[in-house]
């Protein structure tokens, strides 16, 4: 077995640092990003992979940039076979590229050299993509470029969200992984460099104010957003000032949005406007969007709890016409 110094920080990260342990790797020493304040009070909170390690007994390094000279240094005293990388958040130098005997390996969440980038699941479902899948690539300076060793592709369910293709996800990568390590010590591994060019655009970081829905959009793209955005950064509109988490909706057949527009007088006379209350009763919750209609299954209001959207209105009192406002498109 090989000595690995491992990368990473989100959950995603942490599946995979367990799985490298498992199969019965020595992971020398992590890095991840420092603790970060979260929540209302601002408590410091350890990032996934710290956790995991102070529990693995594996030694923790949380430096603000790795770049720097004593990091470099920690790293070449650690001698390791590998470095291994998922989800880290910094961008490695070629200083510690060049380490590691057998080479930086990174699990990127897409089939290369689609979604390159900080935010490949969500940006995958936001798309309506139906497949994508897991990379295990050679890393270089570049910003996810380097030579792929293996993929695994995996199906994009209708009901996928970014929670649900994280897991799926993190499975494959982690077994991916392992078995790449494996093909290189054994000398087996095929590096395939990959085209210059990526048929997707760049997998932007997303920020908590990405969720914030532009109603103009139409009502299959902001589906695709809900579920690719839960549970981070989470989708949400404002209601008359405060904020309403949108959890689960489903786009209303083309006939029955049609019949709602005949029912209901619009409150701008003519038309109906994006954002704007269709039905807010026995019906449901139902909003116009920039192309077709979105029912609301579940909502979360600003202090308050998630729940169902007849559940919502027996305690909000919404009247069709009204309007949700929302933000500008991604």
């Amino acid at each position: 077995m090989a000595s690995v110094v491992f990368l990473g920080t989100p959950d995603f990260a942490a599946g995979i640092l367990q799985g490298l342990v498992d199969a019965g790797h020595e992971v020398t020493a992590v890095f991840t990003q420092p603790d970060r304040p979260k929540g209302r009070k601002g408590l410091l909170q350890m990032p996934p992979v710290k956790e995991l390690a102070l529990k693995l007994g594996i030694p923790v390094y949380q430096p603000v940039k790795i770049r720097e000279e004593e990091n470099v240094r920690i790293l070449q005293e650690l001698h390791p076979d590998f470095i291994a990388c998922a989800a880290f958040g910094q961008i490695i130098p070629q200083s510690i590229l060049d380490i590691p005997p057998y080479g930086c390996l990174n699990v990127h969440a897409s089939l290369l050299p689609a979604w390159r980038g900080a935010a490949p699941i969500q940006w995958s479902i936001l798309s309506g993509d139906r497949t994508t899948g897991v990379t295990i690539m050679r890393m270089n300076a570049g910003l996810d470029t380097g030579d792929m060793i293996l993929k695994k592709e995996v199906e994009i369910g209708p009901d996928e969200t970014g929670d649900s293709l994280f897991d799926a996800l993190m499975a494959e990568g982690s077994s991916l992984l392992v078995q790449a390590m494996e093909q290189i010590l054994e000398g087996t591994a095929v590096y395939t460099p990959q085209p210059e060019e990526s048929p997707t655009p760049y997998a932007k970081m997303l920020k908590r104010q990405s969720g914030l829905i532009d109603w103009s959009r139409s009502a299959a793209q902001i589906e695709r957003m809900i579920r690719a955005f839960d549970s981070w950064p989470g989708t949400y509109t404002y209601l008359n000032g405060k904020t309403l988490k949108i959890l689960k909706a489903v786009p209303v057949p083309e006939d029955e949005t049609e019949q709602m527009k005949q029912e209901t007088v619009s409150s701008a006379g003519c038309g109906r406007a994006a954002g704007e209350i269709l039905r807010a009763g026995k019906e449901g919750l139902v909003v116009q969007t920039g192309d077709g209609a979105l029912r609301l299954l579940e909502v979360q209001l600003e202090g308050k709890k998630r729940m169902d959207a007849a559940s919502f209105l027996r305690g909000c009192h919404l009247q069709a016409g009204e309007i949700l406002t929302g933000g500008i498109s991604l």
